[in-house]
């Protein structure tokens, strides 16, 4: 490692004009990044702009010698051969896709590789011990000995800052640390990175939601299309969201969502007195006598706190692939209709984008091309055999229609940002041509940019006389997008608001009542 000369900027970590290429693509094109002691420092972008890549040669996921440029941390110049000298050196990453063992203990997960030895053999009463001083230090009250699968994303999320904790971290990297989180959840874990801060732990955090981006960082730096454009400091320059905005899209978005008039008709489908069992909890209801209907062109939300069970209803709509049916009716058309399956409800013309693109919407083994026509292979098939050139085809057109950034459709969907492999997903459902679509959490960790062509696309299926059922967190995104918007409470349908009567306010006095109101 080269001393290098100590400068009168207290700055923890340079990244020098790092370039990074993949097969067919430059990720990172002369990326430079400036990063103080003990601030919180922000990148923005677009998704596949180069953000997690940049984070990944820095923490030594892509090794030395895998990129051109420098890394100067503490003054030195650095050659992380792996992610163990990076974390040696106090760096440590949080990727998006949590790294814990979920049948493993709190206190397995965060010593696993590091735990402390007496005389030869595993000390798990330290080990305990020292995990109960992390928890609380992260304002985590868990037993240490209890399953990670058993706690919520939130949690796991603050066992993984634990878990960094226990590294001696000095830099921590959060990769779209609350995209999964709700928004009590979310607040919990932005407060605890403000703590770290005053406690002399310096942060990098990427993230889509902007307004957290504007509450807690210090500076911002932007990159757009593998290049670093700016970076800005919020309070001296006066940053807001519009301003980040501009920075990841280069222009000014004049609104969020794209003009839309609704053309709607006749009742298309509709679900009577539907009730679901937990699958695994005897006497313990997910969906309790819910009752909705879509009508063709129109946008249907779903809004509810996180556990209200918005996808434990669509789940169990969609085929019965959630809980234990007790009892309820599915019409479409009219005419009822009996799903056993998810075969026959794809059949039905019903489609399902899952809020899990990666576990449930996605074989991260496959190629793009073969993702496309996975849920309608006859149409492209025959006596049973494929045909790769309809494939190719097919696969093609819709890259080109929704604009995935993808040298091919031959890439693996593996090597796709989190916005590009969404759009895969929609082009997957789109293929089936679906009546009805049914889309859960579809803007989740994705830019404001992409959004935007997301939205635009759920416009278009309605335009097409579908209906299309939109569950999200985000209130916003529900009021921006939705015709109507029902709310959910505790597995029952407290109430149901058309555009124009919503508010975040009158949604949000549904989504914590268990008083039926429709």
């Amino acid at each position: 490692m080269t001393s290098l000369n100590t400068q009168s900027e207290p700055v923890l970590l340079e990244m020098r004009s790092i370039t990074k290429e993949f097969p067919g693509v430059k990720a990172l094109s002369d990326v430079s990044l400036r990063v103080k002691a003990g601030e919180i420092h922000a990148i923005c972008g677009e998704n596949g702009a180069g953000k997690s890549t940049l984070m990944k040669v820095l923490s030594g996921v892509y090794p030395y010698g895998s990129y051109s440029g420098d890394i100067v941390y503490q003054n030195e110049v650095q050659q992380f051969k792996d992610i163990r000298a990076s974390e040696h050196a106090g760096i440590v990453i949080i990727h998006q896709e949590l790294a814990l063992i979920p049948e493993l203990s709190i206190t397995e997960n965060i010593f696993l590789g590091n735990e402390p030895v007496k005389r030869g053999v595993i000390d798990w009463a330290e080990a305990r011990t020292r995990t109960r001083e992390l928890l609380a230090r992260v304002g985590l009250r868990e037993n240490p000995d209890t399953p990670v699968k058993e706690i919520g994303v939130g949690k796991q999320q603050l066992v993984e800052i634990a878990k960094a904790l226990n590294k001696s971290v000095r830099l921590l990297i959060l990769d779209e640390p609350t995209a999964a989180l709700n928004e009590s959840d979310s607040q919990h874990l932005l407060d605890l990175i403000l703590g770290l801060k005053g406690k002399g732990i310096t942060s990098i955090i990427i993230s889509h939601k902007l307004n957290e981006i504007e509450q807690i960082a210090d500076e911002i730096t932007i990159i757009r299309d593998g290049k670093s454009i700016e970076t800005l400091n919020v309070k001296r320059d006066g940053v807001d969201e519009d301003r980040i905005i501009k920075g990841m899209v280069g222009r000014t978005l004049e609104s969020r969502f794209p003009d839309h008039t609704p053309k709607i008709g006749e009742v298309l489908f509709e679900v009577k007195n539907w009730t679901v069992g937990h699958p695994q909890v005897q006497d313990r209801l997910v969906c309790k006598g819910s009752n909705f209907f879509v009508r063709r062109g129109e946008i249907v939300g779903f809004a509810g706190l996180m556990g209200a069970g918005r996808t434990e209803l669509a789940r169990s709509v969609f085929g019965r692939s959630y809980g234990r049916f007790i009892t309820g009716s599915i019409y479409k058309n009219g005419k009822e209709l009996h799903l056993k399956n998810v075969k026959q409800a794809i059949d039905a013309g019903l489609g399902y984008v899952t809020e899990d693109r990666k576990s449930l919407g996605l074989n991260l083994l496959d190629d793009i091309k073969t993702t496309t026509v996975s849920a309608a292979l006859h149409k492209i098939s025959k006596h049973f055999v494929v045909d790769a050139n309809k494939e190719f085809t097919v696969a093609e057109q819709y890259r080109k229609s929704l604009r995935t950034k993808t040298p091919s459709v031959e890439e693996g969907v593996a090597k796709l940002s989190g916005g590009n492999q969404q759009k895969v997903v929609l082009a997957k459902w789109m293929f089936t041509d679906p009546d009805l679509l049914i889309l859960d959490e579809p803007t989740r960790g994705i830019d404001v940019g992409a959004k935007y062509e997301i939205y635009g696309i759920i416009q278009q299926l309605a335009n097409q006389g579908k209906g299309v059922i939109v569950i999200s967190s985000e209130l916003p995104e529900l009021l921006g997008l939705s015709d109507r918007i029902y709310t959910i409470f505790e597995g029952a349908i407290t109430g149901v608001l058309n555009k124009d009567d919503a508010s975040q306010e009158s949604l949000m006095k549904l989504m914590t009542s268990a008083r039926k109101t429709a």
